[in-house]
């Protein structure tokens, strides 16, 4: 007998993505044993989502549900990609508009909606899972609503789940009255050891209590939110279920993120190559930023959301004294305004060092992976982070912040021992990680030989999926 998982997300890769959460949605379900673990997925149908996939959705049925004291449609599409039965529920009321997330107040009732209505799918698809799968916020009531269906079906008894939280930052917190009129929800789930959370009703909250088994995106991610530091206001919770919460590090797709085969690049390279080819892409990177072409200089690469969590408030404490150094930047990412100007304003106070790019291309920043030398990630906290296993894969040391993932992924450089694949720096303090950079630039510079063994022990890393697979199906073997 095959075990069923049905994974339940707000996004997933190709169909919809905002954030590393597709990532994740889209390449973990393909690498479970397909002999054991029958693996499905169940997204909202947006209307955002692009016409070349949803003309490929086949409708199968569709249902009405009552949402506390509204009567709402519930349609169900289906699509096979890649191995892997994806189901779409839709309604428009909910799901359409430009993008996936809008205001909050929007958000809390659609994502009740479609908590509710998975559940309410499951006998219809005709697939009852053993386990049920949940990310982040917006399936957060799944685990709630599991719960009160038992009192009243026997189908949902016996179903386990697990929540998965990739940011805690992002809880889903409204109105505790709101959201016991939307979800219809007895009051008794909104008491301070369920959903209640400093007098608002907090959805992740919700599902952490109720699930399972709780995981994080990494190991030392799992550690930190026991922290009032990092814990976002529910250490204490987080502390209370440390039992059930593993940490299990995200990986990244080697097929899409590979240096032998991506097609965005301008010469492919391995392990065994990268001395030679690699700085091929810089000089045509360089070409096409408009910056000198200039096969020796140190070229450092961010591709990041441009908000204080990652770091940014550092970058800027520091940027013309990095800008004095021997090193070109080249930026790729929107977010808060002011850091998007601050990169302008570098970039055309020097051309020939700064290359801003303030927006978003999913070829361009392969291109960034593969010509930097190094990859600046200097976050605040990082629950995993995948840009740090892409440019390692792509042979670009990754500097970074000892934190979260960072610390679990990056072994810090030991000139002593010859080990590491990286540079480090653990104090939040813009001053240490330029220190660090320049110790980055040093052997760069003058350490060459040095300098490659970092890239090719790097590059050497094993950060696929499989790894991760292997602990999710012991987690659910447990369960």
């Amino acid at each position: 007998m095959k075990k069923k998982v049905l994974f339940v997300a707000s996004e997933s890769v190709p169909f919809i993505k905002t954030g590393g959460l597709a990532d994740v949605v889209g390449s973990l379900p393909k690498c479970f044993n397909k002999k054991e673990f029958d693996v499905r997925v169940v997204l909202p149908n947006y209307t955002c989502i692009n016409e070349k996939w949803r003309k490929k959705f086949k409708f199968i049925t569709h249902f009405y549900m009552d949402l506390n004291w509204r009567k709402q449609y519930v349609g169900i599409l289906e699509y096979k990609y890649e191995g892997i039965t994806y189901y779409f529920l839709d309604n428009e009321f909910y799901f359409s508009g430009p993008t996936p997330y809008g205001q909050i107040y929007e958000d809390i009732e659609k994502f009740a909606f479609f908590s509710k209505a998975v559940l309410s799918a499951i006998p219809v698809i005709d697939f009852r899972p053993d386990i049920i799968h949940c990310h982040d916020w917006q399936s957060g009531l799944v685990p709630v609503y599991l719960d009160n269906f038992r009192y009243g079906d026997e189908y949902f008894r016996g179903i386990k789940t697990v929540m998965t939280i990739h940011n805690l930052k992002f809880q889903g917190i409204w109105d505790t009255k709101k959201v016991k009129d939307i979800t219809g929800l007895p009051a008794y789930y909104f008491a301070p050891d369920k959903m209640e959370a400093y007098n608002d009703a907090n959805y992740l909250k919700g599902g952490i209590v109720y699930a399972d088994k709780v995981t994080t995106v990494s190991n030392s991610y799992a550690g930190e939110i026991q922290m009032p530091f990092y814990g976002e206001r529910l250490d204490g919770l987080m502390r209370a279920r440390s039992g059930d919460l593993v940490g299990i590090v995200n990986g990244i797709d080697y097929e899409v993120y590979n240096p032998e085969t991506d097609k965005s690049l301008a010469k492919n390279f391995s392990p065994s190559t990268f001395r030679k080819d690699k700085v091929k892409n810089k000089l045509a990177l360089q070409k096409e930023l408009g910056l000198p072409e200039d096969k020796k200089v140190m070229m450092l690469g961010i591709v990041s959301r441009l908000t204080d969590q990652k770091g940014f408030d550092l970058i800027e404490h520091v940027m013309e004294e990095l800008c004095n150094d021997h090193i070109q930047l080249v930026v790729l990412g929107t977010g808060d305004e002011k850091y998007e100007n601050m990169f302008r304003h570098y970039a055309w106070k020097y051309p020939e060092k700064v290359a801003a790019n303030i927006f978003y291309s999913e070829e361009l920043s392969h291109r960034i992976y593969a010509s930097c030398d190094a990859f600046l990630m200097p976050s605040l906290f990082e629950p995993c982070g995948l840009s740090q296993l892409m440019s390692l894969r792509y042979g670009t040391v990754p500097i970074v912040r000892q934190t979260g993932g960072l610390i679990d992924t990056v072994e810090p450089y030991n000139e002593y021992e010859k080990t590491g694949t990286g540079f480090a720096f653990l104090n939040y303090n813009a001053h240490e990680m330029l220190d660090t950079i320049r110790y980055g630039e040093k052997t760069y510079y003058d350490k060459k030989r040095q300098w490659n063994l970092i890239v090719e022990q790097g590059m050497k890393q094993d950060f696929s999926w499989e790894q991760s697979a292997k602990q999710y199906q012991d987690l659910y073997e447990r369960l």
